[in-house]
Protein backbone atom coordinates (compact mmCIF):
# COMPACT_ATOMS: atom_id res chain seq x y z
CA UNK A 1 0.00 0.00 0.00
CA UNK A 2 2.75 2.46 0.97
CA UNK A 3 4.72 1.59 -2.18
CA UNK A 4 1.67 2.39 -4.33
CA UNK A 5 1.26 5.73 -2.58
CA UNK A 6 4.94 6.56 -3.10
CA UNK A 7 4.73 5.51 -6.80
CA UNK A 8 1.59 7.62 -7.27
CA UNK A 9 3.27 10.58 -5.60
CA UNK A 10 6.36 10.22 -7.80
CA UNK A 11 4.15 10.25 -10.89
CA UNK A 12 2.32 13.38 -9.68
CA UNK A 13 5.68 15.04 -8.98
CA UNK A 14 6.96 14.18 -12.47
CA UNK A 15 3.85 15.73 -14.02
CA UNK A 16 4.11 18.77 -11.71
CA UNK A 17 7.70 19.33 -12.83
CA UNK A 18 6.37 20.04 -16.31
CA UNK A 19 7.67 19.03 -19.66
CA UNK A 20 10.04 21.90 -20.26
CA UNK A 21 13.69 21.45 -19.45
CA UNK A 22 15.47 23.94 -17.23
CA UNK A 23 17.41 25.18 -20.25
CA UNK A 24 14.18 25.98 -22.12
CA UNK A 25 12.73 27.84 -19.13
CA UNK A 26 15.97 29.81 -18.89
CA UNK A 27 15.84 30.66 -22.60
CA UNK A 28 12.19 31.75 -22.30
CA UNK A 29 12.95 34.07 -19.40
CA UNK A 30 16.48 35.25 -20.31
CA UNK A 31 15.40 38.86 -20.53
CA UNK A 32 14.68 38.81 -16.79
CA UNK A 33 18.39 38.81 -15.90
CA UNK A 34 19.85 36.36 -13.39
CA UNK A 35 17.83 33.14 -13.29
CA UNK A 36 18.07 29.85 -11.41
CA UNK A 37 16.04 26.81 -12.51
CA UNK A 38 15.90 23.04 -12.20
CA UNK A 39 14.65 20.32 -14.51
CA UNK A 40 13.55 18.40 -11.41
CA UNK A 41 10.85 20.89 -10.38
CA UNK A 42 9.33 24.18 -11.50
CA UNK A 43 9.26 27.43 -9.55
CA UNK A 44 6.63 26.94 -6.82
CA UNK A 45 6.38 23.26 -7.85
CA UNK A 46 6.78 20.09 -5.82
CA UNK A 47 10.31 18.87 -5.13
CA UNK A 48 10.53 15.18 -6.10
CA UNK A 49 10.97 12.79 -3.18
CA UNK A 50 14.44 11.60 -4.31
CA UNK A 51 15.88 15.01 -3.28
CA UNK A 52 14.54 14.67 0.28
CA UNK A 53 15.27 12.80 3.50
CA UNK A 54 12.47 10.39 2.57
CA UNK A 55 14.56 8.90 -0.25
CA UNK A 56 18.10 9.48 -1.62
CA UNK A 57 18.56 12.96 -0.09
CA UNK A 58 20.66 14.12 -3.03
CA UNK A 59 20.88 17.64 -4.39
CA UNK A 60 18.63 18.51 -7.33
CA UNK A 61 20.14 19.60 -10.63
CA UNK A 62 20.35 23.40 -10.79
CA UNK A 63 21.07 25.63 -13.78
CA UNK A 64 21.60 29.36 -13.98
CA UNK A 65 22.21 32.13 -16.48
CA UNK A 66 21.87 35.87 -17.03
CA UNK A 67 24.78 37.12 -14.93
CA UNK A 68 25.23 40.86 -14.84
CA UNK A 69 28.43 42.31 -16.27
CA UNK A 70 31.22 42.21 -13.70
CA UNK A 71 30.13 38.93 -12.03
CA UNK A 72 33.25 37.31 -10.56
CA UNK A 73 31.67 34.57 -8.40
CA UNK A 74 28.35 33.06 -7.34
CA UNK A 75 26.92 32.01 -4.01
CA UNK A 76 24.01 29.66 -3.33
CA UNK A 77 21.95 29.37 -0.16
CA UNK A 78 19.12 26.86 0.19
CA UNK A 79 16.79 27.46 3.13
CA UNK A 80 13.38 26.68 4.59
CA UNK A 81 11.68 29.70 6.21
CA UNK A 82 8.77 27.56 7.45
CA UNK A 83 10.54 25.58 10.20
CA UNK A 84 9.34 23.82 12.14
CA UNK A 85 5.65 24.36 11.25
CA UNK A 86 4.45 26.52 8.33
CA UNK A 87 1.41 27.52 10.41
CA UNK A 88 3.72 28.94 13.10
CA UNK A 89 7.29 29.29 11.74
CA UNK A 90 9.94 29.91 14.37
CA UNK A 91 13.15 29.93 12.36
CA UNK A 92 14.78 29.60 8.96
CA UNK A 93 16.44 26.19 8.51
CA UNK A 94 19.54 26.26 6.27
CA UNK A 95 19.98 23.27 3.94
CA UNK A 96 23.01 24.23 1.85
CA UNK A 97 25.64 26.99 1.74
CA UNK A 98 27.99 27.37 -1.25
CA UNK A 99 30.21 30.26 -2.31
CA UNK A 100 32.94 31.15 -4.82
CA UNK A 101 31.18 29.17 -7.53
CA UNK A 102 32.82 30.24 -10.80
CA UNK A 103 30.38 32.05 -13.13
CA UNK A 104 31.71 29.91 -15.99
CA UNK A 105 29.87 26.96 -14.40
CA UNK A 106 26.31 26.84 -15.75
CA UNK A 107 24.93 24.92 -12.79
CA UNK A 108 25.32 21.89 -10.58
CA UNK A 109 24.39 18.33 -11.60
CA UNK A 110 21.94 16.09 -9.77
CA UNK A 111 23.56 14.63 -6.65
CA UNK A 112 26.70 16.75 -7.03
CA UNK A 113 29.68 15.20 -5.23
CA UNK A 114 32.63 17.23 -6.48
CA UNK A 115 32.17 20.98 -6.48
CA UNK A 116 33.52 23.12 -9.32
CA UNK A 117 37.14 24.19 -8.87
CA UNK A 118 37.35 27.09 -6.43
CA UNK A 119 33.85 26.60 -4.97
CA UNK A 120 33.60 26.27 -1.20
CA UNK A 121 30.93 24.99 1.20
CA UNK A 122 29.63 26.43 4.42
CA UNK A 123 27.76 24.79 7.26
CA UNK A 124 24.09 23.92 7.06
CA UNK A 125 21.87 23.76 10.15
CA UNK A 126 22.76 20.12 10.71
CA UNK A 127 26.24 21.46 11.51
CA UNK A 128 27.86 19.88 8.46
CA UNK A 129 28.83 20.86 4.93
CA UNK A 130 26.94 19.59 1.93
CA UNK A 131 23.33 19.37 0.88
CA UNK A 132 20.65 18.33 3.33
CA UNK A 133 17.33 17.78 1.62
CA UNK A 134 13.83 18.74 2.71
CA UNK A 135 12.67 16.86 5.81
CA UNK A 136 9.78 18.88 7.23
CA UNK A 137 8.36 17.60 10.53
CA UNK A 138 4.86 18.88 9.70
CA UNK A 139 3.03 20.52 6.82
CA UNK A 140 4.07 21.74 3.39
CA UNK A 141 7.29 23.77 3.48
CA UNK A 142 8.86 26.17 0.97
CA UNK A 143 12.52 25.69 0.02
CA UNK A 144 14.23 28.80 -1.34
CA UNK A 145 17.23 28.22 -3.62
CA UNK A 146 18.86 31.68 -3.60
CA UNK A 147 21.57 32.44 -6.13
CA UNK A 148 23.75 35.55 -5.78
CA UNK A 149 25.99 37.08 -8.46
CA UNK A 150 28.94 38.75 -6.72
CA UNK A 151 31.33 41.46 -7.88
CA UNK A 152 34.31 39.55 -6.49
CA UNK A 153 35.40 36.16 -5.27
CA UNK A 154 35.25 35.99 -1.49
CA UNK A 155 38.26 35.18 0.67
CA UNK A 156 38.42 31.69 2.16
CA UNK A 157 35.85 31.89 4.94
CA UNK A 158 36.51 28.37 6.19
CA UNK A 159 33.11 26.75 6.69
CA UNK A 160 30.87 29.77 7.18
CA UNK A 161 27.31 29.72 8.42
CA UNK A 162 24.65 31.40 6.29
CA UNK A 163 24.91 34.54 8.46
CA UNK A 164 28.70 34.67 8.04
CA UNK A 165 28.41 34.25 4.26
CA UNK A 166 25.72 36.94 4.04
CA UNK A 167 27.96 39.28 6.02
CA UNK A 168 30.90 38.59 3.69
CA UNK A 169 28.68 39.21 0.62
CA UNK A 170 27.41 42.58 1.87
CA UNK A 171 28.16 45.30 -0.68
CA UNK A 172 29.24 42.77 -3.32
CA UNK A 173 25.85 41.51 -4.58
CA UNK A 174 25.20 42.47 -8.21
CA UNK A 175 22.03 40.39 -8.66
CA UNK A 176 19.93 37.76 -6.92
CA UNK A 177 17.57 35.07 -8.21
CA UNK A 178 15.52 32.44 -6.45
CA UNK A 179 13.81 29.18 -7.18
CA UNK A 180 11.21 28.01 -4.69
CA UNK A 181 10.28 24.35 -4.35
CA UNK A 182 7.62 22.82 -2.10
CA UNK A 183 7.66 19.60 -0.12
CA UNK A 184 5.39 17.82 2.34
CA UNK A 185 6.16 14.40 3.74
CA UNK A 186 3.80 11.48 3.25
CA UNK A 187 1.97 10.45 6.41
CA UNK A 188 3.77 7.59 8.17
CA UNK A 189 1.70 4.40 8.36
Amino acid sequence: MLERRIDARRERERRAAGRQTAERRIADRREQGLLIASEAFTHQGLIPIEYTCDAKDISPPLHWSGFPQGTKSLALIVEDPDAPDPAAPKRVWVHWVLYNIPPSVGGLPRGVRALPMGAKEGLNDWGRTGYGGPCPPIGRHRYFHKLYALSEALPDLGKPTKAQLESAMRGKILARAELIGLYQRLPQV
